[in-house]
């Protein structure tokens, strides 16, 4: 019996290592997965800021809002204020982004003005100093006179204009040689008009510029389609042309387009997103979520119809190549009216 024991104990002694090795095995496999760093969490802004480079009430700001509150109104961002910083030639906003590099809880609406301020050298920025997110519309330029205005039709204006081209203060926002500045150059150019002399009178919104026009301050005023719609209702204003490949819908659907009256010309500009130099993948992925989701939605389209605006949708490597494209065929323009910088 002793014996028997013994050997039976001998036999049992190989077993019991190897369940000892396995068990401490699993002891380690428990201790590495339990020390293991949890993944991490998808990135996400945590104070959001967006900035208008216009003041209050402005097509700009208009657009801005609308995009910031359906992104909280869909649970995208927690936060996220709008700020509006005009002036300087869109500098004072982008000082911010400047100041923000790498930072993906700050994004600015990027409209042409960036790029022709760049071209006619008035400003010390380029576009591609920027991170690009997303373009999100496109928009046309109109010419705007008061109700009691002698100027009927657009080529009433152009015959004037013609013989004096100084003779009317023209309204713009906001800075010399933007994108609204060219939406009315380019087709009195085109019509004849010595564009070099004309009386350009920059205003810090479009709301600031048709506020002047109703005042009598100026003459003329070149502004974006949602700027008008509350004043024409009103009859106070007259729209003499529209710079759109056709006629619009809604309240501007009587108003001709510069093709109808003769001046083959259509000048449209777009307001897309960027956000500060150095941007990681992952933010833009979050932004570029954020802005497809809500611009997908019937409330964001039936915004722009309101507002006389046409969807124009780009990812931010869409929207890259898109700036590229904007930028050669502003120069050529800019450089017909002799504005671009040698």
């Amino acid at each position: 019996m002793r014996a028997s024991t013994i050997h039976d104990s001998r036999r049992a002694a190989p077993l019991m290592a190897i369940a000892a090795g396995l068990l401490a095995a699993g002891l380690l496999g428990a201790s590495t997965c339990a020390a293991a760093p949890p993944a991490p969490k998808p990135w996400k802004p945590d104070h959001a800021e967006y900035i208008v480079p216009a003041g209050p009430g402005a097509a700009l700001d208009l657009a801005a809002r609308k995009l910031v509150q359906m992104m909280q109104q869909e649970g995208l961002v927690d936060n996220m204020i709008v700020s509006n910083r005009p002036g300087g030639n869109t500098a004072i906003a982008l000082n911010v982004l400047d100041q923000k590099q790498g930072d993906g809880n700050y994004l600015m609406t990027l409209t042409s003005s960036l790029i022709n301020d760049q071209i006619i050298g008035s400003l010390n920025k380029k576009y591609t100093d920027y991170t690009p997110v997303a373009n999100l519309l496109d928009e046309n330029v109109a010419v705007v006179v008061r109700a009691d205005s002698p100027w009927h039709t657009a080529m009433d204006l152009v015959n004037a204009l013609k013989k004096n081209p100084g003779q009317a203060n023209i309204a713009i926002a906001t800075s010399i040689g933007n994108h609204i500045h060219v939406g009315i150059a380019r087709p009195l150019k085109a019509a004849g008009v010595d564009v070099a002399k004309l009386t350009i009178v920059p205003f810090k919104s479009s709301a600031d510029s048709m506020t002047a026009l109703l005042g009598g301050h100026v003459n003329i005023v070149a502004a974006t389609t949602p700027n008008l719609l509350a004043p024409l209702q009103t009859g106070k204003i007259r729209v003499l042309a529209i710079a759109a490949p056709e006629r619009l819908n809604g309240p501007l659907a009587s108003i001709p387009t510069w093709k109808e009256q003769g001046v083959n010309v259509v000048s449209v500009s777009s307001q897309a997103v960027i956000g500060p130099k150095g941007m990681t993948p992952e933010q833009i992925a979050f932004w570029d979520h954020a802005i497809r989701v809500v611009t997908a939605k019937p409330e964001w389209q039936e915004f722009l119809a309101h507002n006389q605006w046409r969807s124009h949708y780009l990812d931010a490597k869409g929207e890259a190549a898109y700036l590229d494209q904007q930028y050669a065929a502003t120069r050529s323009v800019l450089a017909d009216l002799g504005l671009a910088r040698q």
